[in-house]
């Protein structure tokens, strides 16, 4: 499965994160529109490798443990980048965190599910969300570069951010009720060793001690 083309296409949207950090610490406005290209591809696998998985009937284990594993890197490297850059600054930055939190609240509830094995679906809030969430990371990424001065570029990425939080908090909030419901209130004992097997009567002995206590019949 490794070698099947939707799993190519999630190692390529980790593969590209190093490659987009390089982007981001060349100077120059051309960098940043490569930067963005560079990102918007690795988000079209996003799709793609799911598409292609389902279509080919090389949906795999693998490829459900690494796909979401490859969208939390890239869209958590590239929040972490553009606050770095402070391309999101001030209150912006509360909506990136509130996506980041999600993010992590997600992962581990997911984590625990897997334990129990229940499943944990995607809502299609929650893939507006990351359509959401992309499409304003794409355009944060650009900013406010000089060659988009006819286009408010960066307010539109501020905008969309803010919806992706939005709807970031109503689809962490669903999700945490539906793995609310597989918890067991019940306390977990640890160290507690089980009681020793009673020890085991011959049935013979039983018998002749049974007829021992007996009282004898009178003559």
């Amino acid at each position: 499965m490794f070698g099947s083309l939707p799993m190519c296409l999630t190692f390529a949207r980790i593969a590209a994160i190093p490659l987009l950090v390089v982007l981001f610490y060349l100077d120059g406005e051309p960098w940043r529109y490569a930067a963005c290209a560079l990102y918007t591809a690795a988000a079209v696998t996003d799709y793609l490798d799911g598409y292609f998985a389902r279509a080919w009937k090389q949906q795999s284990k693998l490829g459900r443990m690494f796909d979401p594993i490859a969208d939390k890197l890239l869209v958590a490297s590239t929040i972490l980048l553009l606050v770095a850059f402070r391309r999101v600054a001030g209150i912006d930055v509360l909506a990136a965190l509130v996506i980041l939190c999600r993010e992590v609240l997600v992962s581990g509830l997911r984590e625990f599910l897997a334990e129990l094995r229940a499943i944990l679906p995607v809502s299609r809030l929650a893939k507006w969300k990351t359509g959401m969430q992309m499409t304003a990371l794409g355009f944060l990424i650009v900013g406010d570069a000089q060659a988009t001065a006819v286009l408010p570029v960066l307010l539109i990425g501020e905008i969309l951010l803010w919806i992706a939080a939005a709807l970031t908090l109503i689809t962490g909030y669903d999700y945490l009720a539906e793995g609310l419901k597989h918890i067991d209130d019940k306390p977990v004992t640890h160290g507690t060793r089980p009681a020793p097997p009673a020890p085991a009567v011959d049935a013979q002995a039983g018998s002749n001690a049974a007829r021992a206590a007996r009282p004898a019949a009178p003559t």
